[in-house]
């Protein structure tokens, strides 16, 4: 068997047998098939998709390309989460430690940014001496003694992903429902949590643009996580405009933080509550949506978030005095607040505009090599539905160019758009599958 027959198959629009993606990823992941080779057939299936038996073997192979945790010596019911990835979104920042507090166990294998989309494991670097690589003994340690791990993907875990989902970010080959769903499940079931909530993000700043899309890939994950006895349940979530107000990698994190001491901005709040309901009564530990929403807001409001959050950086070596001191946060050394030129009522905050922006800034990776500036990124100070006054700050650019900031600017005030007319605010939620 060669890569190249299996390339050409694809395609050619033809169904790949277990043996055949096997084959392909077993030697991408151990380097005998080439990235120009792996960027190729990633291509062929963003252009003739993947029946849903190839995805499943698909999922598998990466799954298995590696080790896979047996988490079920630490608890009965571990839980794990997933975004598809948005604008804006350090949803896992505030929801694990939150869930953790709530005494179910979290271990999480994270991510870096995605295209547009920022990544949680960029997010977490910026914290001074905050280390992401663990190896599994590490992993399943840390879980154990605290009930809270943020890791990104060890060698020897879903290795064939890795690899992958770095190769997709800098070919064109995101927006393709078995390569998400594949991707996302593989390192679900590798991290061995009993019950995983995905969050499916749709619209203008996600990779699916319609509802019927997020669904469909909503709909195959479940399926995907049924089938290795998981328990699964999956939200479709807004993303016509960014989650939050920040974009960016610290400034996202100091938000998160604002968020865990009780403040933050209301629809990062609520997103943040629905998610961590539906983890808490999978892991068990509520009846009820609304019994679980009771115990999320009280480790809000008591302080047990923001304390497993700060036990989470500790034990991977960050320095936890920049949660108290966010000021330790790397910044930007340009900082240009932009005040809207009109009096109206806000229609439109394009969240893929904001993202690109943030990447263009150098918040995201336009090449696999790129490093990220952690200082810089994006604010946007209103939401969808909103009354601004000409003059109010309408959004506040971070920036470490000149010539960056001015360009971000001109292309953040096209992504703004006023009416004279109110407008309603945007849905949070769409729909939720089991």
């Amino acid at each position: 068997m060669r890569a190249v027959d299996v390339i050409t198959r694809k395609r050619d629009g033809k169904a790949l047998s277990r043996q055949e993606i096997v084959f392909f990823i077993e030697g991408f992941t151990r380097g005998e098939i080439p990235d120009y080779q792996a960027a190729a057939w990633a291509m062929a299936i963003v252009w003739r998709g993947m029946t849903q038996e190839e995805t499943l073997y698909l999922t598998q192979a990466m799954a298995e390309s590696g080790d896979q945790l047996d988490l079920s010596a630490i608890a009965p019911n571990t839980v794990d989460k997933h975004s598809t990835g948005g604008v804006g979104d350090k949803t896992t920042l505030v929801v694990e430690p939150l869930v953790a507090a709530c005494g179910v166990p979290v271990g999480k294998m994270s991510g870096r940014g995605l295209g547009f989309s920022g990544g949680t494991l960029d997010k977490m670097e910026s914290i001074p001496g905050f280390h992401v690589d663990l190896s599994r003994e590490a992993f399943v340690e840390q879980l154990l003694r605290t009930g809270v791990v943020l890791a990104g993907q060890s060698a020897d875990l879903a290795p064939a992903d890795g690899k992958l989902y770095a190769l997709r970010d800098v070919t064109g080959t995101v927006p393709s429902i078995p390569l998400i769903a594949s991707s996302v499940m593989s390192k679900k079931l590798a991290a061995g949590a009993s019950s995983i909530v995905l969050d499916v993000k749709v619209g203008r700043g996600a990779f699916m643009p319609t509802v019927a899309e997020a669904a469909r890939l909503a709909r195959l994950m479940v399926e995907i996580g049924k089938r290795a006895g998981r328990r699964v349940v999956a939200v479709i979530s807004d993303m016509n405009q960014p989650l939050g107000n920040a974009v960016g990698n610290a400034l996202e994190v100091k938000e998160a933080l604002d968020t865990l001491r009780g403040g933050g901005p209301g629809d990062f709040r609520e997103h943040c509550l629905v998610i961590g309901a539906h983890m808490l009564v999978l892991g068990r530990r509520a009846a009820t949506l609304r019994e679980a929403r009771r115990q999320l807001i009280a480790a809000l409001e008591n302080g047990a978030g923001l304390a497993k959050f700060r036990e989470l950086v500790a034990a991977q070596g960050g320095d936890v005095r920049a949660i108290d001191e966010p000021s330790r946060l790397p910044r930007a050394p340009l900082v240009s607040v932009v005040v809207s030129p009109a009096t109206g009522y806000v229609r439109q905050v394009d969240a893929l505009e904001v993202g690109l922006t943030a990447v263009e800034l150098g918040a995201g990776r336009a090449l696999k090599t790129d490093l990220i500036d952690p200082g810089v990124g994006v604010v946007v100070h209103h939401k969808v539905g909103d009354r601004v006054h000409k003059g109010d700050p309408l959004f506040t650019v971070h920036a470490a160019d000149p010539a960056k900031r001015d360009l971000a600017i001109e292309r953040l005030l096209r992504a703004h758009s006023l009416t004279s007319r109110p407008v309603d605010p945007l849905p949070h939620f769409y729909r939720t599958l089991r």
